[in-house]
């Protein structure tokens, strides 16, 4: 019998000797690539962390003992061993399990992540509620080094640091050129300063000297001098020790016996403690040890060779990524920026033309965003992508250091809309709303490819704050011939309307993505006999009132869709304008996501379930003072 079959919850594990949990690690790292092969999802990372979860779970007591996982894209292991086993196939499935942790899920999760850099304020958080109410339990942050570049994580450090608070920060270091360290000298050091002997004479030996007269605190001083200066000489991370922490390590990530050892120290010691755990992404699976950015999110693929069961076509960010080199290759003043999402963005290709243009700042939004205004203020063009949802964190800069200067920086929000399997982290659904609030900002969204490069062109011209937003993947099915020129504020009439003296006739008005389910909606529409007007909004900021007005006037009723949530994007600006222009006899239905947090699960199906596709919005056009399900239309005059 496989040892994985006798292990459901955490205090199984405390059964296995060594030897067991290291064939469990490999059972673990099987079902791992078996899973992710079919469903898709992050794969080198959960394999870089099997040995480092396994005895997270057999050391500490949780859910009692709180683990928070750092952006818990790694927590697959986790959640295997913490109860749901049976239901890793229906892993980022519509209905199924979540891709990251979900408190709503399980009792082991105990904050919900998806983005980086959150795990240590949320740790120091938790800790500190534990000592308000008294409680006594152990509060672990696991984190990436990639997540350390987030100021948000130094932040936390910095207060954790100087907390006295007792807290346990596991460093997952993948990337960082640390291996020297992970010999003698370190262990050395870290067996001698974890023993409570040394732990308890050094304050006995604090507390002797500080009493001698005149000397006693200028002794202690002295010592800690020369031991911080030895320290430097042999271990090169003293951040962690400058901040409050004590460190310990460099340990082997992927030995399990070493990182139990090191776990039960550090539950011995107090105040706040960093451990610097090596591990290999991708570890186990050739693959991806050889390519761990591949792995490191990936869709379903073949095991044997690692090749992807989908075939890659074009997308929008690979399109982005090609004009921006041409138009780079033109205008020296065209600089690109990027914040850890260098393949993602489509920006690979870019980075190896023009190296010295090109600047990829990590997991750091804020900076990024800042950056590129000082790039705007000295008289370059940046260019700046980044992922709808991630563009939530930079917020602020996008209007203190941006829109309120008038700087102008482009910057692309890619994977807006639906993403699908990542889930409620993730979806790219609240761009449209948030920048709209925005002075002095332009607002675009293409229709399509070609849309896209023409508004790339548009906009690095422009001189002025500008947002391009477009969708992960391709296009849809409609292929557009008709790309008029791009004017600031313009729209574009995509259908005439072929009923002009139907009594029944609706303008559909549309923006990104959306455009194509619009031409879909329509045709539905006219086979019912229902005259259609198709606009391309093009832009949310400046909307073409003109153009819009004289349209939804003539049709009287108004259909708009987008790939956003209800509120404050483009059916709020149409029913605004229908409002200030005192347009009484104009009715309209906005198609949008809710108000909520949209779960996991394919595109198609999520559009299915909130009614976004283009069947729905045919049948569903009504009103709302009407009968819901019901199409009407105010009689023309």
């Amino acid at each position: 019998m496989d040892i994985l079959d006798s292990v459901n919850l955490p205090q199984d594990l405390k059964k296995l000797n060594k030897v067991e949990k290291e064939e469990l690690a490999k059972e673990l790292r099987k079902l791992v690539i078996d899973t992710v092969s079919e469903t898709g999802g992050h794969l080198a990372s959960n394999l870089g962390v099997v040995e480092l979860t396994i005895a997270l779970l057999s050391t500490f007591d949780t859910p009692k003992d709180v683990i928070v996982w750092d952006v818990g894209h790694q927590t697959y292991v986790h959640k295997i061993l913490t109860g749901r086993k049976d239901k890793i196939s229906t892993l980022r499935k519509f209905g199924g399990l979540a891709g990251f942790p979900k408190t709503s899920e399980s009792e082991y999760d105990c904050f919900n992540t998806g983005h980086s850099s959150t795990s240590v304020s949320a740790a120091l958080g938790i800790a500190r509620a534990r000592d308000i109410k008294k409680e006594d339990n152990f509060v672990i942050a696991v984190i990436g080094d990639g997540a350390l570049t987030g100021g948000m994580a130094l932040e936390a450090l910095n207060d954790a640091g100087n907390s006295n608070t007792n807290l346990i920060v596991v460093l997952n270091d993948n990337e960082m050129s640390i291996a020297k360290n992970v010999g003698g000298i370190s262990n050395f050091l870290t067996r001698v300063r974890t023993r409570k002997l040394y732990n308890k004479s050094n304050r006995y030996i604090k507390r002797a000297v500080s009493r001698i007269p005149k000397l006693g605190n200028k002794i202690i001083k002295f010592v800690r001098k020369v031991k911080y200066g030895i320290k430097q000489m042999i271990i090169p991370n003293m951040l962690f020790e400058d901040l409050g922490f004590k460190y310990l390590g460099p340990v082997d990530g992927n030995n399990i016996g070493d990182l139990e050892e090191i776990f039960k120290k550090a539950k011995d010691l107090e105040g706040p403690i960093l451990i610097h755990a090596i591990t290999k992404k991708g570890k186990g699976y050739g693959p991806a040890e050889e390519n761990p950015d591949k792995f490191h999110s990936t869709s379903a693929f073949d095991i044997e060779t690692g090749k992807s069961k989908k075939q890659k076509g074009e997308d929008y960010s690979k399109r982005f990524g090609k004009k921006l080199v041409e138009l780079a290759e033109k205008d020296e003043k065209i600089v690109a920026v990027t914040a850890a999402m260098r393949d993602g963005t489509g920006m690979t290709e870019f980075a190896k033309k023009f190296p010295d243009r090109f600047f990829d700042v990590g997991i750091a939004e804020q900076h990024a965003l800042t950056m590129a205004a000082g790039m705007a203020r000295s008289g370059l063009k940046p260019v700046i992508s980044i992922y709808s949802s991630f563009y939530q964190r930079g917020y602020d800069q996008v209007i203190h250091d941006i829109c309120m200067q008038e700087l102008p920086v482009v910057m692309c929000v890619d994977r807006a809309g639906i993403v699908g399997n990542d889930g409620e982290t993730h979806q790219g659904i609240y761009d449209l709303a948030f920048f709209n609030l925005i002075p002095n900002i332009n607002i675009m969204a293409p229709k399509d490819f070609e849309e896209l490069e023409q508004m790339l062109e548009f906009a690095v011209n422009l001189n002025k704050p500008v947002v391009i937003r477009y969708p992960r993947g391709g296009e849809g099915s409609i292929k557009f011939t008709q790309h008029e020129k791009i004017e600031l504020g313009k729209c574009e009439k995509i259908v005439e309307n072929p009923f002009e003296n139907s009594e029944k006739c609706v303008t559909i008005i549309a923006i990104g993505n959306m455009v194509a389910r619009a031409v879909e909606v329509s045709k539905i529409l006219q086979e019912k006999g229902i005259g259609t007007e198709v606009i391309n909004s093009r832009f949310l900021k400046p909307l073409d009132k003109e153009e819009i007005i004289k349209s939804i006037s003539n049709t009287k009723n108004c259909i708009t869709i987008e790939d956003g949530v209800i509120t404050g994007g483009l059916g709020t600006r149409i029913k605004e304008l229908i409002v200030d222009e005192d347009l009484r006899d104009v009715k309209i239905k906005a198609f949008a996501y809710p108000d909520k947090f949209i779960e996991h699960g394919s595109v198609d199906e999520l559009e299915k379930k909130y009614g976004m596709d283009a069947e729905t919005i045919a049948n569903k056009g009504d009103t709302p003072n009407l009968t819901k399900g019901t199409l009407f239309f105010v009689k023309k005059n």
